[in-house]
């Protein structure tokens, strides 16, 4: 991860290493969840219990009345209801295509995350946030101000 963040280390280069390829993860999952945050102490702290080779990734459609209660790790409790105070800000700052996608199909341009709960705790059900707080922010927001939500989002799910 340090010559990933010193850029000598591509995405490119970084999913094809033995060690993740052995993974046989989606690119967008490999690069949303061990590229980008591989070296984030708190995310690995949240996640670190988890057998990366003992869970699947599906792309599965989520009901959007799923997200709202929908927990993230513990590291960045609270965070995903920051986002949702101020979802015109977090939606200006990305590329256009992104307000436009919200505000045309309703939904996020790039699935978020998510995991099995009972991956982390055998007595927990439902899903969490791993990845894509702002995203599930923004749609918290957006189903409370009555804005265009679609019913149903596309989003990775890990499963044992």
């Amino acid at each position: 991860m340090a010559r990933r963040r010193d850029g000598a280390l591509s995405f490119e280069r970084f999913r094809t290493d033995p060690t993740v390829a052995v993974l046989r993860w989606p690119d967008d999952v490999l690069e949303q969840f061990l590229f980008d945050h591989g070296d984030n102490t708190a995310f690995v702290d949240d996640y670190n219990t988890i057998d990366l080779h003992t869970i699947t990734w599906r792309l599965e459609t989520i009901q959007a009345a799923d997200f709202p209660s929908m927990p993230t790790g513990v590291s960045d409790a609270g965070c995903i209801e920051n986002y949702a105070k101020n979802p015109v800000h977090w939606v200006a700052v990305r590329p256009p295509q992104v307000a436009l996608h919200w505000e045309t199909h309703g939904t996020w341009l790039r699935p978020p995350l998510l995991i099995e709960r009972r991956l982390l705790d055998p007595d927990a059900g439902g899903l969490q946030v791993l990845e894509g707080r702002t995203r599930v922010g923004v749609l918290r927001e957006r189903l409370r101000e009555h804005l265009h939500v679609a019913p149903d989002h596309r989003a990775w799910v890990a499963r044992q």
